[in-house]
């Protein structure tokens, strides 16, 4: 039996207008990826693999975390939601959001006209998936651990090959997902299995509230 482990980087640059402004942690995104690390040298026996994206928020998170990546792999990096968001204010005068409540409506819309094909973005919604469930089926090693830095919409996908999710359903996954959050799956022949989701326990003690975030 494996396990493979993904966490989502910590917090990036919120109110950020592009992709490159938002590719990078914030001083409380520094601070949970220090704390998630802390606590995994506490908690858990070490990876036999350690692969991040290739994303500056993914290695900052990873090395934050106290792990220098093995391997960084390209597949595991975020949808360009600047870009979705751009498309659906052009072909469906949907204005990108300005705020949580803004984004928890958007992201379903975005998600299901991505899907359907009636916007692009940079990539194709099936292109996107494809890509994560083969980054998934490589990392995912019988009888090894294997920690894999991404991001939350990485994660929402894998949870939607994990438990066949549909599109509607992998957008409200992702929606309340964790900066530094930790998901856990376990790997036997007949396939991947989820052991955990969202869990933050570094960020537990009453002390650490203002750390949680979602974006």
């Amino acid at each position: 039996m494996g396990e493979l482990y993904l966490v989502r980087h910590g917090q990036a640059n919120t109110g950020a207008k592009s992709e490159e402004e938002y590719d990078r942690l914030s001083p409380l995104g520094h601070k949970q990826a220090a704390l998630l690390g802390a606590w995994m040298r506490d908690h858990e026996a070490p990876f036999d693999q350690v692969v991040a994206g290739t994303m500056r928020r993914h290695d900052e998170t990873a090395k934050g975390m106290g792990y220098a990546p093995d391997t960084y792999d390209a597949r595991l990096n975020e949808m360009e939601y600047f870009a979705l968001a751009r498309d659906m204010e052009a072909h469906h005068g949907l204005t990108p959001p300005g705020s949580a409540e803004d984004f928890a409506t958007h992201m379903p819309q975005t998600l299901a006209a991505w899907e359907q094909a009636t916007i692009q973005g940079a990539e194709p919604f099936a292109t996107f998936e494809s890509r994560i469930l083969s980054a998934l089926a490589e990392a995912a090693k019988p009888g090894k651990r294997v920690l894999c830095v991404t991001s939350g919409g990485v994660i929402s996908m894998v949870m939607r090959g994990a438990l066949g999710l549909s599109t509607d359903q992998m957008a409200h996954v992702l929606l309340p997902i964790y900066n530094s959050s930790l998901h856990r799956f376990r790997i036997r022949p007949e396939g991947t299995f989820l052991m955990a989701f969202n869990g933050i326990p570094h960020l537990d003690p009453p002390a650490l509230a203002d750390h949680r975030t979602h974006l």
